[in-house]
């Protein structure tokens, strides 16, 4: 993957998950029933997301961040 396609997941992560955070905040309607879509899971899985593309993006300037074998 290249810088622009990382960035573009990165910037789709922030914006879920800020709107996940919106949402599962927001207190439940007893009069609508149960909430059928897990926001604070897809909050949590958006920044798992965003933060391996964080790491992505530095290992693409260069950083290494893994146990890597150096011959």
């Amino acid at each position: 993957m290249d810088q622009i396609t990382t960035l573009a997941i990165i910037g789709l992560c922030i914006g879920l998950g800020l709107f996940f955070a919106w949402r599962g905040a927001q207190p439940p309607n007893v009069l609508k029933g149960p909430r059928l879509v897990p926001y604070n899971f897809l909050m949590l899985v958006c920044i798992a997301i965003g933060l391996m593309m964080l790491v992505h993006l530095a290992n693409i300037h260069g950083i290494v961040t893994g146990n890597q074998v150096q011959r």
